[in-house]
């Protein structure tokens, strides 16, 4: 049995091509958008917090950190992070919502096939049956659709691209917090041991009639204190590389290796103008690609109002060993079109297009709230890293000179001319400098790194 041509079919595609040549009307421009994000005035030309040079933004951030070990962490954390591969699954759906979408502007053709003995429930019948059908897109609706789910496929994209980004850097942050912990258990130790020094003065003091209880009972809880102070260090060190190995993948066991000693700063970033983080975020492109998707389902909902113009086509060829057809040799075909005119659905259709207008307006409210927030996490990390680089200078001289008055105080309870509580002091002043600093130095860090997603560097 031979099968039947498609030929009528072939005649009818120029038309299906002439009738579906409406222009899409195309979503906002990006100018538009950018008009959005600061509705009270022009995007400045320049950052106001300062800091940085105003070269292009460069990408390989990490490497500036000059930190081998982390930029392993960091791969490893892109390869096995569970949270990384839920943004990639999301990639892999939106693509397949292109092609259910791209579908529909593509003929749908199924085939039928009967056959049968003569004494089995076929009666002796024996065929195919060919069907063909195409939807002429003339108002556009099929290709809105289409358009908005390759949007939707770009914010997907664009979001997977910002995951790995922001990624990157939190296990950057959580490097430098974990380096800085293990910095922070070594001055804890060190005023550990030189308060069990003054300790072990008031007694002998004591001993020798030149002390009193008072003061070696005060030494005493003094040490006990930084004792506790130690266990609650040891304690932030655990949680910050349980934290790490989660990042990475790893089970949390508080075993991973970091460095002993922070990253150095790297030199003054170039931070572009700000007009370029719209540009260079995924994120902001991820919010502009959802306005354009957003828009087109705005078009797909008006053109569902309008009629619907579909193409049919269909050839059969049957035969029969019990009866006798008219044509058994002659296959038959049929070749029509069918329109589908929506009357009246209760206003649903109506109301389809409002709800998908006002997601378009939610689409750019949001793509305007997503630019602020950008502006102003560049912002902040300037002005913190500038304002944490003063701190270090001022808490690097408060040490020098704490450990000058640490020094004259114990030589002064030594010869007796202060008590121990001046020790103690000063001591304690010493320690909260040193863990102060440490502090900030880990903090500029962390701001860098905040810095370099905020302007959208690649890793």
């Amino acid at each position: 049995m031979s099968m039947p041509s498609l030929r009528p079919w072939v005649l009818a595609a120029p038309l299906a091509a002439a009738l579906a040549g409406c222009a899409l009307k195309p979503p906002p421009t990006t100018d538009d958008l950018r008009k959005e994000v600061l509705q009270q005035g022009p995007i400045p030309e320049a950052f106001r917090a300062g800091g940085g040079v105003s070269t292009p933004v460069a990408d390989g951030w990490l490497a500036s950190f000059e930190e081998p070990a982390l930029t392993t962490l960091v791969n490893e954390a892109l390869a096995y992070n569970a949270d990384l591969q839920v943004a990639a699954a999301r990639v892999e759906q939106a693509a397949g919502y292109v092609k259910v979408a791209s579908g529909g502007l593509l003929p749908s053709v199924g085939v039928a096939a009967l056959g049968g003995d003569k004494s089995g429930g076929g009666g002796g019948l024996n065929g195919v049956f060919l069907n063909a059908s195409l939807e002429l897109d003339v108002w556009g609706r099929l290709r809105y659709e289409s358009a908005a789910s390759r949007e939707q496929l770009a914010a997907a994209e664009a979001d997977y691209a910002y995951a790995r980004q922001s990624l990157a850097a939190m296990v950057a942050k959580s490097w430098f917090l974990a380096v800085e912990a293990g910095m922070q258990r070594a001055i804890a130790k060190d005023s550990l041991s030189s308060s069990e020094g003054l300790m072990r003065l008031a007694d002998d003091r004591l001993r020798i009639g030149n002390g009193t209880a008072l003061s070696s009972a005060q030494a005493r809880a003094s040490v006990n204190g930084y004792r506790d102070t130690l266990k609650q260090v040891e304690l932030s060190r655990e949680q910050a590389l349980r934290a790490l190995e989660l990042l990475v993948g790893r089970y949390p066991g508080a075993e991973i290796a970091v460095a002993d000693q922070l990253s150095r700063m790297p030199p003054p970033l170039p931070v572009g103008v700000p007009s370029e983080v719209l540009e260079r975020r995924p994120d902001m492109v991820a919010a502009e690609r959802r306005v354009a998707a957003a828009f087109n389902r705005v078009g797909e909902a008006k053109a569902a109002q309008l009629p619907k113009i579909r193409l049919t086509a269909g050839g059969s060829n049957v035969s029969s060993e019990l009866i006798v057809l008219k044509d058994v040799s002659s296959p038959v075909w049929s070749l029509g079109a069918n329109l589908i005119a929506p009357i009246y659905q209760g206003g649903a259709l109506r109301a389809q297009v409002e709800i998908r207008s006002a997601e378009q307006k939610q689409a750019v409210a949001e793509y305007a709230r997503a630019g602020q927030k950008a502006f102003s996490e560049v912002e902040t990390a300037l002005g913190t890293e500038s304002i944490l680089r003063e701190r270090e200078a001022v808490l690097t001289a408060a040490i020098r000179d704490n450990e000058e008055a640490l020094r004259l105080a114990r030589i002064q309870y030594q010869v007796g001319t202060a008590d121990l509580r001046t020790v103690e002091q000063s001591q304690l002043a010493l320690y909260a400098a040193r863990t102060s600093r440490l502090r900030v130095q880990s903090e500029q860090l962390a701001q860098r790194a905040n810095l370099y997603l905020a302007l959208g560097g690649g890793v």
